[in-house]
């Protein structure tokens, strides 16, 4: 039974980006399936989310945010200033309305993804680099997004900036917290290394289910607005996501980093806690009581959750396009 787990863990990490996929397929189709993942329900989820990246961590993965103290900087600096500009940039290159804005303006804001650490792994980047810029990146959340989100969307709708450093507080710092503090409490016990390894499934799950809560909500204003709603905001997702890789490795190679750091760097700056992202939307932005007086609000959580799904994707591939590339290079020198 153990090892079933373990097994169907690893290989729905691996296939991340299909369940999700399906999980949003089938809450589009039976939307009543995934009417309870909203509100604090979400949180709840996102927090568990963080709290199996916490379980990962070890004080080892803490020394090298000493040890590495101006890489983990430069990184950390890429990962909370071209994202967020680039966000700001394509909302005004595609006039988007308000609440589609403060979407991907939320995506844009928000720390980097948990994946990027197993996608730098797959793509041979420096896998401690990633763990110490995601786990940088994550500590500075609940400062850095509040204060970015509310610089940049401010005038374009109302911003909760203390009400969002709280929230980032509760469900995501105290998780990962509870989470080390767990690993440094019985890490060594055998059977803490079944549990670690489950982990990656149980973040998929709440990840999918996150997305499915979201999908149910917004197939209203889907089905209203049309493809064309979702061809824009693919667009968009599109544009923040690549040119967050393609930057990314531009600010690893001025700083004359190694192959690896630049991958790491790429997928780092590239790839976001797009789940945080969709629950901080839901919870501050579309809320029941911002719905009753303004319906549309709930645009604001589309570019999130399409964010989500491609964000696994596309750093699935673009892992594959690196390796791809390694194997080239070797044949070529043969």
């Amino acid at each position: 039974m153990k090892n079933w787990i373990q097994q169907t863990s690893a290989l729905m990490a691996a296939h991340a980006p299909v369940y999700v996929i399906a999980v949003a397929v089938i809450a589009f189709a039976w939307p009543e399936v995934f009417g309870w993942v909203r509100g604090d329900v979400s949180s709840v989820i996102l927090g568990i989310i963080m709290l199996t990246m916490g379980l990962t961590l070890t004080t080892q993965d803490f020394r090298i945010l000493f040890s590495r103290p101006l890489d983990i900087f430069i990184g950390a600096c890429a990962q909370y200033t071209l994202m967020p500009i680039i966000a700001y940039l394509l909302t005004e290159m595609f006039g988007l309305n308000p609440y589609l804005a403060i979407g991907i303006i939320l995506v844009g804001c928000c720390p980097g993804g948990v994946s990027s650490n197993i996608m730098s792994y797959l793509c041979r980047g420096d896998v401690a680099f990633s763990v110490g810029m995601t786990t940088a990146s994550t500590l500075l959340a609940p400062i850095m997004t509040p204060l970015l989100v509310w610089w940049i969307a401010d005038t374009r709708i109302e911003v909760d900036a203390w009400g969002m450093f709280r929230g980032i507080l509760l469900i995501t710092i105290i998780p990962v917290g509870v989470g080390f503090l767990a690993n440094r409490l019985a890490g060594k016990r055998q059977w803490f290394d079944g549990v670690r390894q489950s982990m990656p499934g149980l973040s998929v799950t709440c990840l999918a289910l996150i997305v499915g809560g979201v999908v149910s909500q917004v197939k209203p204003q889907l089905m209203l607005s049309g493809i064309g709603l979702f061809g824009l905001m693919m667009a968009v997702v599109f544009c923040h996501n690549t040119l967050g890789y393609l930057l990314g490795y531009g600010v690893g190679s001025l700083f004359r980093f190694s192959v690896p750091k630049k991958r790491t760097v790429s997928i780092e700056v590239g790839m976001q806690n797009a789940g945080m992202a969709t629950v901080l939307a839901t919870t501050f932005f579309a809320n029941e009581t911002v719905l009753q007086a303004h319906p549309e609000a709930i645009l604001c959580v589309v570019p999130c959750a399409i964010s989500c799904a491609y964000h696994s994707i596309s750093g699935t591939l673009l892992a594959g396009i690196y390796v791809r590339y390694d194997k080239w290079m070797a044949q070529r020198k043969k």
